[in-house]
Parts: structure tokens; sequence; C-alpha cells
């Protein structure tokens, strides 16, 4: 991919984060609906990942997807600094950097726009704020959007991949690392932390491809559960 296409996606995908954190933004009673389902959500991949968290050799990494990638934390702030450093971030990296990060946005955006039709099913069923599992379960059915949920897995897997490969250039984390003064005076201190929190995560696995295969089966596996409508989705050992 070309420079200009890369810059291209990170454009597109960070104003997409935009509309949705403005919509959020504008209504507290949204905002409390999306936090308790992001928790309700966090809490499942608890559930689903403790082999991997409880792991010394993965645990950064299910922190680095379940905090800094999805979770019910306010990623606007970040988001805010990546839209204002966009140019910068275009300048100084080389375009595969530039597309990763555009697939970290795009990843992040996917998965709020999934929560919105979540949320859109769900009150006709629960009180948002009261998610279980069986309503979960019911409203994730009702959205009848298994192609998207099939590319947030594979997002995933993409910017895993993409992680893994760059951390092995050690001279783009030693550059990281010498702009974490620059960044925070100049306010992108929360995306500061959010690149050094992704290096060191992967950095720490020495290889991602045993922690990706894991995460991409048992969220496919899941998804195809949800929708093929088992009685108890959860329950059973992914």
């Amino acid at each position: 991919m070309s420079s200009d296409q890369a810059a291209a996606r990170l454009t597109s995908q960070l104003e997409r984060a935009r509309r949705l954190h403005s919509g959020r933004e504008g209504s507290a009673p949204r905002l409390r609906e999306w936090r308790a389902l992001a928790t309700w959500q966090s809490n499942r991949l608890e559930r689903t990942y403790p082999d991997l968290a409880d792991h010394p050799r993965y645990r950064l990494a299910v922190q680095f997807f379940l905090e800094d990638l999805y979770g019910p934390k306010d990623f606007s702030g970040r988001d805010a600094d990546i839209h204002r450093a966009a140019p910068m971030i275009v300048r100084m990296l080389p375009a595969d950097v530039v597309d990763t990060v555009a697939d970290a946005m795009e990843l992040n955006a996917l998965s709020h726009e999934l929560d919105e039709q979540l949320l859109h099913e769900l009150r006709p069923l629960t009180d948002p704020l009261e998610v279980d599992a069986e309503t979960y379960a019911e409203a994730y059915r009702r959205c009848d959007n298994e192609p998207e949920r099939r590319r947030q897995v594979e997002l995933i897997n993409e910017v895993g991949r993409d992680l893994d490969r760059i951390v092995r250039k050690r001279f783009i984390y030693t550059a990281l690392k010498m702009m974490r003064r620059p960044a925070k005076m100049a306010g992108f201190g929360e995306l500061q932390q959010f690149l050094e929190t992704g290096f060191e995560a992967f950095s720490a696995m020495g290889g991602a491809d045993y922690f990706l295969e894991t995460v991409a089966a048992r969220e496919t596996a899941l998804m195809k559960r949800l929708f093929a409508g088992e009685p108890d989705p959860f329950g059973r050992p992914l």
C-alpha cells in the first residue's frame, strides 16, 4: 500500500471514530448504556481467555486488547490525539505502520458501531444497564450482522500480526520511546501511551501466532453459536 493510500485510510477511520464519539458525548444516557454493555463484554472476554491472561507470555497482550483496543475505557482523548497527530504520523512513519494504525482505528470504530446495533436491539428486551447473557445473546442474533462480526475478528488478527511484525523492527520502538517527552509536551500523551503499550505487549510475547490463532478460533466459534441460537452459547468451553 502506498503512503497516500495508507494516509487516506487513516483519515477515513479517524473520521468514522469521531462521529461515534460525538454522538455519545451529546447524550449521558447513551454513554451510560454503552459503558454498561462494554463492561459486560469485557468481563465476557476475561472469562473466555483466563489461560492466556494467566500466562506470563501473553498477559500483556490480553490486557492490551481488553483495555486499549476494546473495553469500557473512554477512547475519545486518544482518538483525538491521533486525529491531530495524523499529518505527523503519515510524514514520519512507514506506510505499513500507518496502515496498522488505520486498522486499529477501524477495529475500534467497527466495534463501537456493533455496540450501537446491540444497544438498539437490547432496548426492547431489557434495560441495557442490566444486560445479562440471555438478553445479550438474543440481541446479538437480532442484529443479523455476521459479515461485520467476521470482519471484526479479521481485524483483530490483522492488527495483531502487523504489530508482531513491527515490533521486530527495533529502530521503530527506539524512536517511539525517544518521542515520549516531546509527545507529552505537545499534548499527545494518550496516543504515546497507546502506542508504547501495544509495542511492549507484543514484544513480550516473542511471537504472536498462538495468541492470535487462539483468539480467532474462540471468537469465531462463539459467533457461530450465537447466530445459531444455541440455548447457552457461553456455557460450554470454547
